[in-house]
């Protein structure tokens, strides 16, 4: 079909409110109608995106069509500046990051940002700023987070920690020694042990969510745990650290106690203590973008999962927020289900209401689902 008979096929019936809808998308460069419709132009035979960039066209000379096969079918080309018949910018990017992700975790050594670029059809600068904004750390720091994970995962595992730094891919053990303890809370020998060595404060309080732990190693907070019985949440925080050091915390660590739970019950006030995280680098990953959810916000664990560049971890991206030790600091509460079900919390889902209630989120009527603990 050549454009002359594009310009007089036949449009599909649509409502005037429709597209006075539409155009006030397009007008507005609304890049959330975009996968919603498409636009075509009569005097250039092309069609774009409402987001395109395009310069404006006019009105009379504008057709809407619900899909892309809908314009091509009618003699429209795709625009090349927007490319509507591809994913969006945005996906197409976390795409390039998550297979980057996926490069550097089955690489032997870290790959060149160059080759990463390379690989993503960018240029370096653009993809480390790409990748930055999305996962929320650079290549480097997610390479080096994922090499510590692996070492985590094999210190329980190896005869001797040399022996866990080089099957995690150190070619110098110097440089993990150096950052060990800001990432386990203590050196890699005491953590293979079971926190053998190391002292961990804690102090069990009460607040509006019930019973309170809150635990500590010389690091900075390592958990602070919610339940009904005190004497569980001793058990679980044992449980973690089965050789480590436990004692009550004295007058100093009880003001950390006061603080913690003055969060708890107001978190939009922010905790200005230091935090010992731990975690593996995919928890780690997760951890971080949970605490780029505003207080009165909720994310799905699918949004989650598109932010660390890994859009097919929607069920890790679960586990993850069931592993956090670090209630309300770490807002796992915030993460609701797709259909926006409450679905499950570590820490019973009427305390994971309490919190989003007590910061403003709205909670429709399908979010009161209470189902399996998910997160």
């Amino acid at each position: 079909m050549d454009l002359s008979e594009a310009q007089t096929a036949p449009q599909a019936p649509v409502a005037p409110d429709v597209d006075a809808a539409r155009w006030a998308a397009l007008t507005t460069g609304d890049a959330g109608a975009d996968g919603r419709f498409v636009y075509a132009v009569r005097t250039t035979g092309v069609y774009c995106r409402p987001s395109c960039s395009a310069r404006a066209a006019r009105p009379e000379n504008v057709v809407f069509y619900a899909s892309c096969a809908e314009a091509e079918a009618a003699g429209f080309r795709a625009c090349k500046r927007c490319r509507p018949n591809e994913p969006a910018r945005a996906q197409r990017q976390a795409d390039a990051v998550a297979q980057a992700c996926r490069r550097i975790d089955e690489a032997e050594t870290m790959p060149s940002l160059d080759a990463l670029a390379r690989a993503a059809g960018m240029s370096p600068f653009h993809f480390h700023r790409v990748f930055r904004a999305i996962t929320g750390i650079t290549p480097r720091a997610y390479a080096a987070a994922r090499r510590a994970g692996r070492l985590e995962a094999g210190l329980r595992e190896a005869v001797t920690v040399t022996e866990a730094l080089y099957e995690a891919g150190y070619t110098a053990p110097s440089r993990f020694y150096a950052t060990a303890p800001q990432r386990l809370g203590m050196s890699p020998t005491s953590y293979r042990k079971g926190g053998l060595g190391t002292a961990i404060r804690f102090a069990v309080g009460a607040c509006t969510l019930g019973a309170i732990l809150v635990a500590a190693t010389r690091e900075g907070v390592c958990a602070i745990l919610l339940g009904d019985d005190p004497e569980v949440l001793v058990r679980e925080l044992q449980d973690r650290f089965p050789k480590a050091s436990v004692s009550g915390g004295d007058a100093t660590f009880e003001r950390w106690v006061a603080e913690v739970v003055g969060f708890v019950e107001a978190p939009g006030q922010g905790l200005n203590l230091p935090l010992d995280i731990g975690g593996t680098a995919f928890q780690q990953r997760v951890w971080a973008a949970l605490c780029a959810i505003p207080v009165g916000a909720t994310a799905t664990y699918a949004e989650i999962a598109r932010a660390i560049g890994d859009p097919a971890a929607s069920r890790a991206v679960a586990g993850a927020c069931a592993a956090n030790p670090l209630a309300v600091a770490i807002p796992c509460h915030r993460v609701v289900r797709s259909d926006g079900g409450l679905s499950g919390y570590r820490w019973g889902v009427a305390r994971k209401r309490a919190l989003l209630t007590r910061e403003g989120a709205e909670l429709p009527a399908a979010r009161s689902v209470e189902r399996g603990e998910m997160g």
